[in-house]
């Protein structure tokens, strides 16, 4: 596998912090959710930075690559699209599935969520990847997520599963340490045995970001500064590899300007400061050397990173990457079609879980339900969040955020998503006027308004709306 450009240090580009990421000192590059921007009309920010001879890689969130479907071309075309519209070296997305689509109707999760690590999803998944591979004009890497629950069943190791996926595929890796750390703690799943597993030669960079922990939970919000145990993660990876870049990720919270600055010279401290030299366990697994599955902590356990073994290496020894699966050049071995009937496992189990993620449909069995409540509440929480953002007419219309929040939470605890947030934004306002809501008549006429403006047609008459509140009592 030929390596990867080096990219440097980098930041999360977001419209809020446009400005700010422009005055950064010393900044090698930013990264743009590609959802979010238009080929033909970019931000004058990002076309600044370009000119400036800052890259710019668009970040995928929607493909869905770990779900039971084959990718859809029009979204592997936007994404591609964007690529050639930033003059990008690479794209990324995710090892997730975000919806389902068997049975009917299509669900649409509104986030990242798992893969099971069983030898079925990993075959869908990596059609799926050579499939997306063979769209996009230029080299695709995944991305590790973060999780807050476990499927029952898996055969692999999260290190195993990603080396298979690289020796199957050839894609590249995005690999996310703070994500290791989150499932360090809602997982039980050693940081280090991940890295000692996966092949780093496919390392494309490395994301680092906040979050926080209650009740044994880990967030991954993206929101909060970047601690320290993160940054360890990041120490650990350092010391295998020098990755080719890595880049800040901050969503939402903005702090000041002096702030982000000072997240990113942590982490070039991290970067120069860490011991330059390889871990004497750095491994790479084949299929033939290594088990199905090695010994992983309890899910409860929170385990200290596994220590350095063997002879230290000569005090000018830098980091080496470890040998590759795919020889230099060389074609990834072909594989035959997934079988529809594989398909239709995966899907039907995804889309069991999904629905009890976002429909209130009983949990599947094996889960454990405290955290797939958990997951379904932090979901609704994302989802009413979003809307207030593409829709943020609707907190004023009813009387303020905590209005909002109350009356949006009660609809989406049985009204899944399947047409996106603004799609969802005028399926809770036609909600609300079916039951003749708001109670306050002028507050009732203003979401009217809106949803007519919007909708592009007019509201059901009042008998109408009498017999789908009828409906929906009884649903």
């Amino acid at each position: 596998m030929k390596p990867m450009a080096h990219l440097g240090v980098g930041i999360g580009w977001r419209p809020e912090i446009a400005d700010a990421v422009e005055r950064l000192p010393g900044l090698d590059w930013v990264e743009v959710v590609a959802e979010n921007i238009c080929p033909g009309h970019l931000p004058d920010s990002l076309l600044r930075l370009r000119e400036r001879g800052v890259r710019v890689v668009p970040h995928g969130v929607s493909l869905g690559l770990g779900g039971a479907h084959r990718p859809d071309p029009e979204k592997l075309a936007a994404l591609g699209e964007r690529a050639v519209a930033l003059g990008a070296p690479l794209v990324t997305e995710h090892i997730a599935f975000v919806r389902t689509t068997t049975p009917a109707p299509a669900l649409e999760a509104g986030h990242l969520l798992p893969v099971p690590r069983t030898r079925d999803a990993l075959d869908v998944l990596c059609e799926n990847v050579r499939i997306a591979q063979d769209a996009l004009p230029v080299p695709l890497a995944l991305e590790n997520i973060a999780a807050l629950f476990s499927w029952p069943g898996e055969e692999m190791t999260e290190g195993r599963f990603l080396s298979e996926l690289v020796e199957r595929t050839g894609v590249r890796l995005l690999i996310d340490v703070a994500n290791l750390h989150t499932n360090r703690v809602n997982r039980g799943e050693d940081p280090a045995a991940v890295l000692d597993a996966i092949p780093l030669e496919a390392l494309a960079y490395v994301h680092v970001a906040g979050g926080f922990e209650r009740d044994g939970v880990w967030h991954d919000t993206h929101a909060h500064p970047v601690p320290g145990v993160v940054l360890d993660v990041l120490a650990q990876l350092r010391r295998r590899v020098d990755p080719p870049g890595v880049l800040l990720e901050r969503d939402d919270d903005f702090p000041p300007e002096g702030e982000l600055a000072g997240e990113l010279e942590a982490i070039r401290g991290v970067l120069n400061g860490a011991e330059s030299r390889p871990s004497a366990s750095l491994r790479t697994l084949s299929r033939d050397s290594a088990p199905d599955a090695t010994p992983e902590p309890a899910p409860d356990a929170t385990p200290e990173a596994a220590p350095d073994a063997g002879p230290e290496p000569a005090a000018d020894a830098g980091p080496v990457p470890a040998p590759s699966l795919i020889p230099d050049g060389g074609p990834v071995p072909a594989a035959e079609p997934v079988p529809d009937a594989v398909r239709t496992r995966v899907g039907l189990a995804q889309a069991a879980l999904l629905s009890a993620l976002v429909a209130g449909t009983p949990v599947p069995e094996g889960f454990d339900r405290q955290r797939i409540r958990v997951q379904s509440r932090s979901l609704a929480a994302k989802r009413a969040g979003v809307v207030a953002k593409v829709a943020p007419e609707l907190p004023g219309i009813l009387g303020g955020e905590k209005a909002y929040r109350e009356a949006f939470l009660a609809y989406a605890r049985n009204r899944p998503m399947t047409g996106g947030y603004r799609r969802d934004a005028l399926d809770f306002a036609e909600h609300l006027l079916i039951r003749e809501l708001p109670a306050d008549p002028g507050d009732r006429r203003r979401l009217t308004a809106w949803w007519q403006e919007r909708a592009g047609t007019r509201p059901a008459r009042r008998i109408v709306r009498w017999a789908r509140a009828l409906v929906g009592r009884a649903a």
